[in-house]
């Protein structure tokens, strides 16, 4: 027994990283906000909060879309999610696209065109697929699957107010607040990951060597920094990325850390000054929203938002809501997006989008119909 097996999929929240997990119910307080808003509002709602209280949940990537924070009735912190899982029942399913993989690959031909003739520099579009199924997913299961799967990642499901269940394994830290200590750990740049062992080093060794994909990862890298700057009386990065491999991707990442000034935002805080980072939507932010609003061809909800805790004394994690999943009694909605900067190509974002969707995929224990392959994985 875990305390992820108490999970209300109607008032839960769960947290997991690889050392501890996070576990709440009910709610004390839900805030009556959208998007940003709702961070404003939930940080001075942090001011009241007694020593024992917490607050979790979820913000979407749009400011105009309504958020999932609230203060619970309860919570507890246990062991990490053991990652031993029994293998989730097989289902074979034929998934819809939002936007169809020949849309994906014309929106990226255009942000390509954009990024030649505007200020655009990079623009992360993404697509959802959604699958129907036959019978209900428990997030308890499936938070087992993604932590199995992820390693050092993040898991988490929020109960959502409009019915249904944000469910993930992000490799992405945001942001972490500890005391006066800040960490953001971006990640950009990326090559599907094949599992065999050859194959892959050369892998990593080319993504190191990429130009575009170091230049890709500089942009966020250099715009977490400036929006952390004035928070900070020190803060450091190292001069070269490294790789961090999830099972289906290789990821340029950067782990950034600081010293806050006297007194410390809060984790929330910080999160929303950071959010959304070009990881997730590109700059210049403004121009890249537009191109995003104009070429991406869906509401993106919860993805590429923020999701996690904060406590009373300012102290929380937040990490990058992908590798994600809005799932009610029968679907699955997915959800995976890749970088588009110059030298970028169509054929080989549509491929990178296509292993990011296998993460939950696999995790769903989904056997893709031949035509769903395809559209998938890009095949020709």
């Amino acid at each position: 027994m875990h305390l992820v097996d108490e999970y209300d999929a109607d008032t839960g929240f769960f947290f997991g990283t690889s050392t501890r997990s996070l576990l709440t119910g009910g709610r004390a307080v839900v805030l009556p906000a959208r998007g940003a808003l709702a961070a404003d509002r939930a940080v001075r709602v942090l001011g009241a909060l007694d020593g024992d209280q917490i607050l979790v949940g979820a913000v979407p990537f749009a400011d105009d879309e309504p958020a999932q924070l609230i203060v619970p009735e309860w919570h507890r912190w246990g062991p990490a999610l053991p990652a031993q899982p029994e293998p989730p029942a097989a289902r074979t399913v034929v998934p819809s696209f939002e936007p169809p993989p020949q849309h994906y690959r014309d929106a990226v031909a255009q942000a390509l065109r954009r990024i030649d003739t505007t200020e655009l520099s990079k623009v992360v579009l993404a697509r959802s697929v959604r699958i129907d199924l036959s019978e209900p997913i428990t997030v308890p299961a499936l938070l087992r699957q993604l932590r199995h799967r992820q390693g050092n990642g993040f898991v988490f499901g929020c109960a959502l107010a409009g019915g249904g269940n944000l469910v993930g394994g992000s490799p992405e830290l945001l942001v972490q607040r500890d005391g006066d200590v800040v960490t953001a750990h971006p990640l950009a740049g990326s090559r599907p990951r094949t599992g065999d062992p050859d194959i892959d080093r050369r892998s990593t060794t080319e993504l190191l060597a990429s130009h575009k994909d170091r230049r890709e990862h500089a942009l966020v890298v250099d715009d977490i920094a400036r929006a952390l700057t004035p928070y900070c009386t020190e803060l450091s990065a190292p001069p070269a990325p490294t790789v961090v491999g999830t099972p289906t991707m290789l990821h340029l990442g950067t782990r950034i850390t600081g010293r806050l000034r006297s007194p410390a935002p809060s984790s929330l805080a910080l999160a929303a000054a950071l959010h959304p980072t070009p990881a997730v939507c590109g700059t210049p932010t403004a121009t890249a929203k537009a191109t995003i609003s104009q070429l991406e061809g869906f509401d993106r909800g919860f993805y590429a938002g923020m999701v996690g805790w904060c406590d009373g004394g300012g102290n929380g994690q937040w990490a990058v809501t992908i590798r994600c999943a809005e799932l009610t009694e029968s679907s699955a909605r997915l959800f995976a997006g890749a970088g588009i900067v110059a030298g970028s190509e169509p054929e080989a974002e549509l491929a990178e989008t296509g292993a990011k969707l296998a993460t939950m995929l696999t995790a769903l224990g989904a056997d893709l119909a031949e035509e769903g392959q395809h559209a998938v994985h890009a095949v020709a």
